[in-house]
């Protein structure tokens, strides 16, 4: 068992399912949905780490997964290295370590808002693959356009595979 799988194996608490809407305060604070509060407070390490792998949308990383991330990245080699090297120096580009606060809000460092358009917008969250993904409405119309191009083939497809 790694580190993640250990770490999250331990929370008394699912990860959350859906999507939920956000919106940064004017310090530049996102508020986090009860749901997110209470799957974050349950994870023993309370570290955070936000960034930007893409350069499009924000990640918000229990700090065990993002160390599980690092190792992958830096592991790789051959043709995955010069792919691992560009994925980490987004995440370095646009990171900040953060903590979630009492009153469940994370802030987001002004680089990465300012790179990505949040201010002033409303966010779209979901838990996906160990953190949290944070899309502007901007992109969360591009991806839903894309979404809808091939919903039908690829509800078959995952059907065969087997999804009920």
């Amino acid at each position: 068992m790694d580190e993640v799988e250990a770490q999250l194996e331990i929370t008394p608490v699912e990860p959350p399912n859906g999507r939920y809407n956000g919106k940064l305060d004017d310090k530049g604070r996102l508020k986090l949905p009860v749901v997110f509060q209470t799957y974050l407070a349950g994870i023993p390490e309370k570290g955070l780490f936000v960034t930007s792998i893409d350069r499009s949308t924000a990640q918000i990383y229990p700090k065990a997964a993002w160390r599980a991330n690092l190792k992958m990245l830096r592991e790789q080699r051959d043709a995955q290295k010069q792919f691992a090297k560009t994925v980490l120096f987004n995440a370095q580009d646009f990171g900040a370590d953060a903590e979630m606060d009492n009153q469940g809000r994370i802030t987001l460092n002004s680089y990465l808002r300012d790179k990505l358009n949040m201010d002033g917008q409303g966010l779209h969250l979901y838990w996906e693959d160990g953190h949290i993904s944070l899309f502007t409405e901007e992109i969360y119309q591009k991806r839903l356009e894309a979404s809808l191009a091939n919903t039908i083939e690829a509800v078959d497809a995952m059907q065969g595979a087997g999804l009920q």
